[in-house]
Formats: structure tokens, sequence, C-alpha cells
């Protein structure tokens, strides 16, 4: 399994717009075989009273499914309109992470 994890820190008051443009329901990454499933979380308590962090984390049953999407036309086009437009100025900052699953524990 492989997460990709995007901490996206915004100015305080606009972690809703986040959580908003990535929790929709349905997209074309959710068709990508492969897929298991995205999560969208706001941190408790900030650090200042100035920021707050939307943490995204997208979970792929394996590297070769992230790569079906970031190759996929659906991924390319979205990127491709998000270059000719300026970035929200709530926006100070996104980190992306990948991380490879060693272990999980289920429930007994």
């Amino acid at each position: 399994m492989l997460i990709q994890k995007r901490t996206i820190t915004v100015k305080a008051g606009f972690s809703d717009q986040v959580v908003e443009r990535f929790g929709k329901p349905g997209g074309p990454m959710t068709e990508i075989e492969g897929f298991i499933d995205l999560t969208v979380m706001v941190k408790k308590g900030r650090r200042n009273d100035e920021e707050e962090q939307v943490v995204v984390m997208v979970r792929w049953e394996s590297e070769e499914a992230w790569k079906r999407w970031e190759k996929s036309p659906a991924h390319i086009e979205g990127h491709r309109n998000q270059r000719n437009q300026e970035k929200p100025e709530y926006l100070i900052s996104t980190v992306v992470d990948m991380y490879e699953v060693k272990a999980v524990k289920l429930p007994s």
C-alpha cells in the first residue's frame, strides 16, 4: 500500500475551503483502479492564531495504482488548468510526502 500525504497550511479561517475542495464526493480519482480512499483532516489545536493545517491522505493499493492516477488524462488536465490560475491568497504552503505501508494492525 502507498499513502500520499498532502499537508496544506492556510490562513486562519480558511480550512473549510480546503476541506470542501478535497472532500467532494466522487471525482475521477475514485475511478482509478487501485484507489482505496481519500481522507481530509483538520489539525486540532493551532500553533498560532494565524494558521490552520489541513491534511489530505490518499491511500492506494500500490505505487503502480498511484502512477496510473498521476499519468491519467484527468489528473494531467487538472494540473494544466491550475497553471493558469493564481494560488488562493489564503494558501501559505503545501508539503507532499509519500509513504510505503510496511505494517497494518486490524481489530481482533
